[in-house]
């Protein structure tokens, strides 16, 4: 049996896919997974026991890339086609090859399984307040929801990790963390796409204040200027790697690591899938939540959440911000000591 399972991006959404090919290993043990990704995402596959084949696609390229690529895969004459992602390129991917090129594929077209993005659900959060969603929202559950008609449980395959990393990434991961590889210390991934999602710097300084003898380690993008502001209140004790790692060594540092810290950001869910306990701080966005017994979720319960589909806003809540704000510092660094039994 041949399947394809189909998702573009983003760095979370790929990293929580990461358990459908275990998922569907344990259902199908023969099977051959191949997947289809964008090539900027395609290093986070490498390595993974029970994907076969990485397919990278440049959106560079385009329709004709595209086009390119839906020849290609035809070649491989798949059973099934798992549409994870349900956007356009998806949806041309999986109607390229089911449409019948060969005549012997006329009459067994390979079976497609599409993931719903529940727009009618989505319209009544948004628009009226109903939430119809199941709760709590779990986007590794999300994924694998679409697959219970195959026999496969909604729910993530237990054994961590499901993202697995390379000796030289490990390696570089030392090297840029110098002295700090050689003991105790916590990540932080303090960045997100949007800055409704971020919890406040001066709640980032409070926190690294507090705990005079923990070392924090700042993941992030070149981007994430803001970092350098948080550094400051500890240099000897913080080490800020913004823009100085690729995804997989950023990961690579969060395995090496005893706890991530973070708000709703990507690199959450690499935690969750290398095994690595977290303390996840959730605002305004409603469907990147995480899922495993081991990451302890932080969020208050307000009549304006979630406010939007990926965290945009606008906030509309009297005190502005108030999903992150009111996430104390002292809150967290409770939680932290209970999780760890490190007292600050």
């Amino acid at each position: 049996m041949k399947i394809l399972l189909i998702r573009f991006s983003s760095f979370g959404d790929v990293a929580q896919c990461l358990s459908v090919p275990s998922a569907l290993a344990a259902r199908y043990p023969q099977a051959e997974v191949h997947w289809v990704t964008r090539s900027d995402f395609a290093h986070l596959l490498e390595g993974h026991p029970h994907i076969k084949k990485i397919w990278a696609f440049d959106r560079k390229k385009g329709l004709s890339g595209l086009r390119d690529l839906i020849r290609e895969l035809r070649r491989e004459k798949f059973d099934l086609v798992y549409d994870a992602h349900n956007n356009l390129r998806s949806r041309l991917i999986s109607s390229g090859l089911r449409f019948p090129w060969d005549w012997r594929r006329l009459f067994s077209p390979p079976r497609l399984i599409r993931r719903s993005l529940k727009r009618w659900k989505r319209f009544l959060l948004f628009r009226f307040r109903i939430n119809k969603f199941e709760q709590p929202f779990a986007g590794q559950r999300d994924l694998l929801e679409p697959l219970q008609k195959l026999g496969i449980p909604k729910f993530p395959p237990p054994d961590a990790p499901q993202l697995f990393l390379s000796a030289k990434d490990l390696e570089k991961a030392e090297s840029v963390l110098g002295p700090f590889a050689s003991d105790e210390f916590w990540t932080c991934a303090a960045s997100a796409a949007h800055e409704l999602k971020r919890w406040p710097v001066e709640h980032w300084k409070e926190l690294i204040l507090s705990r005079p003898r923990d070392r924090f380690v700042l993941l992030g993008g070149p981007e994430d200027a803001f970092y350098a502001e948080i550094t400051a209140v500890a240099p000897d004790r913080v080490l800020n790697l913004a823009g100085k790692c690729s995804l997989t060594v950023s990961a690579a540092v969060i395995s090496k690591s005893n706890l991530l810290i973070a708000n709703d950001t990507g690199l959450l869910h690499v935690a969750e899938q290398l095994g690595v306990q977290a303390i996840a701080m959730m605002g305004p966005a409603p469907f990147g939540f995480p899922c495993r017994p081991r990451t302890k979720i932080l969020e208050l319960d307000l009549a304006c959440r979630p406010c939007s589909k990926h965290g945009q806003g606008p906030c509309v809540n009297e005190k502005f911000h108030r999903c992150m704000v009111d996430i104390t510092p002292r809150r967290v660094s409770e939680t932290l000591t209970a999780l760890t039994g490190k007292a600050p």
